[in-house]
């Protein structure tokens, strides 16, 4: 691997290039940067919310300046607000891409969701209708985006908990549109397919039947809480503090027979576990990622 160098107005840095085809990573937490460190260089990769991130120095940048001299990260935007109809906030922009050209990511994301109003940010990633004008203003925002980063991003479909009258297609109508029209990647969440489904009462697998699986650059995988809505049904929040759910596991297996190997991130949010606990996830996804390259192979020798 050839070392990068990077200033962007910070100490010169030599990091490493890598390629995260294949790889399984986590959520990278500073509470297990000891472990981390102990444990020694392992293959994988790590995710980092860019908001987290923001500040010239301090703490932070120190452990994911420690993290990234031995593995590839991916930044993963949350508050871009891509999908709000006011114009992006400039000042959030530029620190986005002072974060990218510092830390040189492997994969930069963000969600297809809104979470600002005027000067108000909200703790939460919420939902948008799906038609004609709300896919020009989201369209022109990846523009903006990956114009002013200088590469492209992938974009995260949500998790849903009600849909809009005022949509004039559907969800996976929308983001294949989206990918055709500006160029951008698409990040995978296969669990918030699973937990709209459920909540929406349609079907993960006709949903994923639909999606375009060719634009995927990254999945997420997590786990979600189980709850009750007024009417007693299945009620699924994307809380992403627990274990990957069976379920999730079998979709997953589903969209790789279809794509191959694809970089798979278990996302672990809230009630952090222990460093071995989040490793074993990650491990099981690399299982999963592992056989679908054996079965590619056997596939190939196969037609030749």
């Amino acid at each position: 691997m050839r070392p990068n160098v990077i200033a962007a107005g910070h100490r010169a840095l030599r990091f490493p290039r890598h390629c995260i085809g294949g790889m399984a990573g986590t959520s990278f937490k500073h509470e297990h940067l000891p472990a981390i460190l102990e444990e020694g260089v392992r293959r994988g990769f790590f995710e980092v919310h860019a908001e987290n991130y923001m500040g010239e120095g301090g703490p932070p940048h120190r452990a994911l300046t420690r993290i990234r001299q031995d593995y590839p990260v991916s930044i993963h935007g949350v508050c871009m607000s891509i999908g709000g109809p006011q114009p992006l906030d400039k000042q959030h922009l530029a620190r986005f891409k002072t974060l990218i050209e510092r830390y040189e990511p492997a994969l930069v994301s963000e969600h297809l969701a809104w979470s600002t109003h005027e000067t108000t940010y909200f703790n939460d990633l919420l939902p948008l209708p799906y038609n004609a004008a709300t896919m020009q203003h989201v369209a022109d925002h990846i523009d903006e985006v990956q114009e002013t980063i200088g590469r492209q991003i992938l974009l995260e479909n949500p998790s849903s908990y009600l849909t809009f009258t005022e949509s004039t297609m559907t969800e996976t109508a929308f983001i294949r549109e989206l990918a055709r029209r500006t160029g951008c990647g698409l990040l995978l969440d296969v669990n918030n397919v699973f937990v709209s489904a459920t909540n929406l009462g349609t079907s993960a697998l006709g949903y994923l039947a639909d999606y375009p699986l060719e634009f995927v650059r990254e999945i997420h995988l997590a786990g979600h809480a189980v709850q009750s809505d007024e009417n007693g049904e299945p009620l699924l929040i994307d809380s992403h503090d627990g274990p990957v759910c069976d379920a999730v596991w079998a979709l997953y297996e589903t969209v790789l027979a279809r794509t191959g190997p694809i970089a798979t991130l278990v996302e672990w949010d809230s009630a952090i576990p222990d460093w071995p606990t989040l490793t074993q996830e990650a491990a099981a996804a690399q299982a999963i990622l592992d056989r679908t390259v054996s079965s590619d192979r056997r596939i190939r020798r196969a037609a030749v």
